[in-house]
């Protein structure tokens, strides 16, 4: 027996309405698109007020004219400065305070990061929330008790850390580890899981499995926890300024302020000539290196 349909053609009809849904986007767009040029606007008129100044000389910074455009370029601040041998000793610091602090971090948080997302121990979740939660801390509330142990700890051994650079290396690590291993333990547990299964399946022990396998997989998320540290240890002003006071010990955000600022004179060409110059290095790093600082930090959005 033949079966019919019946439609009902009262029934009431559904419509998209397409052209609504592309205006809505098209609007969406322009918008994104308006905020983003302002915002780009905001962020790129300070440097470009910074190299049109150092490219002054202090005359025509006194003479107050149009402080926009340069009447007369020079490069002497360039020069005064790339011939100075304090401010190479600046440069100099900084960078060997970074580099050791890049890799005491990495040394540190790779293997505390890969511990805690993947052994899973009694109390790991807690101990990772516990990480990231110190580097919440201010650096304005440690720096008073960190300088009173390290003045303790002079006095009792002989050993005198204050005002020598190297005293950086261990403080700057309170900044770089705690966040450097929420960042890796994010990456390493968006890794799956039958990775490391498989290798222990194998009899691969845990270190092994770390420095053969998580890490060449990891190395996007490695880069990024690196740039951040790089970017720290390079810009941090408040603890070098504390705990560094003679002018051979000093990095190069302090030295540029504490030496071109002689009383209520200020030095502004070479103030920004300094602060281009300091910022070309993670500028550099940041440029090459884009992409995986990006793929790290989103990396722990999405668990695989």
């Amino acid at each position: 027996m033949a079966s019919t349909v019946v439609i009902d053609k009262a029934a009431p009809t559904r419509t998209v309405k397409y052209g609504s849904m592309s205006r809505d986007r098209t609007w969406a767009l322009r918008w994104s698109y308006f905020f983003l040029t302002l915002f780009a606007i905001f962020s790129l008129v300070p440097p470009l007020y910074m190299l049109i100044t150092s490219l002054k000389s202090s005359a025509e910074i006194s003479a107050a004219t149009n402080p926009w455009w340069v009447f007369h370029p020079t490069m002497a601040n360039y020069a005064g400065l790339l011939t100075s041998n304090q401010f190479l000793r600046f440069f100099f610091n900084s960078a060997m305070v970074s580099i050791f602090v890049v890799t005491i971090t990495m040394l540190i948080s790779v293997p505390a990061a890969f511990a805690l997302a993947r052994m899973r121990f009694w109390g790991s979740a807690t101990l990772a929330t516990g990480v990231f939660l110190t580097y919440l801390i201010p650096d304005t509330l440690l720096f008073i008790p960190l300088f009173k142990m390290f003045a303790v700890f002079g006095d009792w051994t002989g050993i005198q850390l204050i005002n020598r650079w190297y005293v950086l290396l261990i403080v700057y690590p309170t900044l770089t580890v705690p966040f450097c291993t929420w960042i890796m333990i994010g990456y390493f547990a968006s890794i799956p899981k039958e990775l490391d299964e498989a290798a222990i399946i194998d009899g691969a022990s845990w270190f092994q499995t770390l420095t053969r396998i998580f890490i060449p997989v990891a190395l996007p998320g490695i880069i990024a926890a690196t740039i951040f540290a790089f970017t720290v240890s390079w810009a941090q002003f408040l603890y070098p300024l504390v705990f560094t006071t003679s002018t051979d010990q000093l990095v190069l955000p302090v030295g540029i302020i504490t030496t071109l600022i002689k009383g209520d004179v200020f030095n502004w060409g070479q103030i920004m000539t300094g602060a281009l110059l300091g910022a070309a290095p993670p500028l550099i790093i940041y440029a090459f290196l884009m992409d995986y600082y990006i793929a790290g930090l989103t990396a722990g959005a999405t668990k695989g």
